[in-house]
């Protein structure tokens, strides 16, 4: 319950911030442009909030938090009085209808800037990407690892942390091929390191159930886990059988202790059997039996589950970094991650139209919310960091040529501007009504998929 109660307060505090952003970028060029603005309201149905300010516009908050919007003083909707008419939105002309349209997904992009910049300021604990395997039959399995490697750039561009190398393979989903160099973990700007092209060309992956990174077959590395019990479910099989945090984990049916994954194999291969584990506990040696709990796995196969986990160990310092830049530094540093995101995904919605990418891979606002509690959990870099992508997204899916977005608007107005007259209303009610039904069909897509992956 305090899951979802989080997921929802994250959820509502990053899509009012960015439903605010965008609507101040269309009422801001508004009354730059002289249009009377009405109403400046964030969401939608029941007013929770209103006041009307002086400039006579009134400003509501509202009870559905899923948008908002500007209603700008124009004579297609109402009856404007003669005295008002030079302040409707329909008597200006069409660059200033331009720019006050265009305004809001703009101002998502510089919000987005913004935010990563800030982002950038706080400092962000990262880890470089260092590989220690590949697995076999893979299309990484040709890169040759000689103990430690890492990977320094991803098709030429460098990568310093492992969300760069995550955001890059994404960006090649549908390709034919992936270009790879990797060196040795101390490995700098001046280091040659090795090339390597990867076949991708039938490389296919469940975004919901893997990585794009373990998919492509890298092995991650990771300290060594040590088998000494950091945590005990509670009311798990663990619990009722007496184990306790700090137990060291001496064996398991008989058969000795030789790595976590092993371990694990073990106990979810137990379904409806008891196992026998040895621990060690403050030097006294002790049996105990436990009976694991069944559970469904993220495939939809029964496991068998004890509900404990162990201690993780120490990353070397050699890997760790802090991603951080001052005042200055962190400008370019945010221009150049807002252009990623912006590029990657534009790349993602032409791979959707030609079917390199799955229309599973969808996301509504469910995952949005799971999205946000997350990285608000995590901490406020990395939630300027998640709100940053949504604000992009948010900017660029405006600027969408559908009649019923921001772009639909801009497509009429630039086929005015070439043939110099405004496009039938008639015209425009039918392109409105297509536009409906279309974002309809995406939204209703985002929510399935949304749900199944509940």
């Amino acid at each position: 319950m305090f899951d979802f109660i989080w997921n929802l307060g994250s959820f509502i505090v990053a899509l009012g911030v960015l439903i605010t952003v965008h609507e101040y970028g269309h009422f801001w060029v508004a009354r730059r442009c002289g249009v009377k603005v009405e109403r400046f309201s964030i969401g939608f149905g029941k007013a929770l909030w209103r006041r009307v300010g002086k400039d006579g516009t009134e400003y509501v908050v509202a009870a559905i938090p899923l948008g908002g919007y500007v209603k700008m003083l124009d004579e297609r909707v109402e009856d404007v009085p003669d005295e008002l008419k030079h302040q409707a939105f329909n008597r200006k002309t069409v660059w200033q209808r331009i720019a006050i349209v265009a305004a809001g997904p703009i101002a998502n992009f510089i919000f987005a800037f913004f935010a990563l910049y800030l982002k950038f300021l706080i400092g962000v604990p990262s880890l470089i990407p260092v590989i220690d395997s590949t697995q076999a039959g893979s299309p990484a399995a040709i890169i040759k690892v000689d103990g430690l490697q890492r990977v320094m750039a991803v098709s030429g561009k460098p990568v310093k942390t492992w969300s760069d190398v995550n955001l890059a393979i994404v960006g090649h989903i549908g390709d034919d091929s992936i270009d790879f160099t990797v060196g040795p973990v101390d490995a700098d700007s001046t280091t040659i390191g090795r090339q390597y092209q990867l076949d991708i060309s039938q490389w296919k992956f469940d975004p919901d159930k893997q990585s794009p990174i373990s998919a492509l077959g890298l092995g991650i590395f990771r300290p060594q886990i040590e088998p000494i019990i950091a945590n005990v479910a509670k009311d798990s099989a663990a619990e009722l059988a007496g184990l306790q945090v700090g137990d060291e984990i001496v064996s398991i049916n008989a058969q000795p202790y030789t790595s976590w994954s092993s371990f694990v194999t073990q106990v979810q291969q137990a379904i409806d059997q008891k196992v026998v584990m040895k621990i060690n506990r403050q030097g006294q040696q002790l049996l105990l039996d436990v009976y694991p709990q069944t559970k469904q796995d993220a495939s939809g196969q029964l496991v068998a589950m004890i509900g404990i986990s162990p201690t993780a160990g120490q990353w070397p310092q050699a890997m760790q970094f802090d991603m951080q830049y001052d005042l200055f530094e962190s400008i370019p540093a945010a221009f150049n991650s807002t252009w990623d995101i912006t590029t990657l995904t534009l790349k993602m919605i032409g791979k959707l139209f030609t079917g390199d990418v799955s229309v599973k891979s969808l996301s509504g606002p469910i995952s949005i919310a799971q999205g946000a509690g997350a990285s608000a959990t995590i901490g406020l870099a990395f939630f300027l960091g998640f709100v940053a992508l949504i604000s992009v997204n948010l900017g660029i899916i405006n600027l969408m040529p559908l009649p019923v977005l921001d772009g639909g608007h801009l497509m009429y107005y630039f086929i005015e501007v070439i043939s110099g007259r405004p496009v039938p209303e008639k015209v425009q009610e039918v392109g409105f009504k297509v536009g409906a039904v279309l974002l309809l069909m995406l939204m209703s897509v985002s929510l399935f998929n949304d749900f199944s992956r509940l």
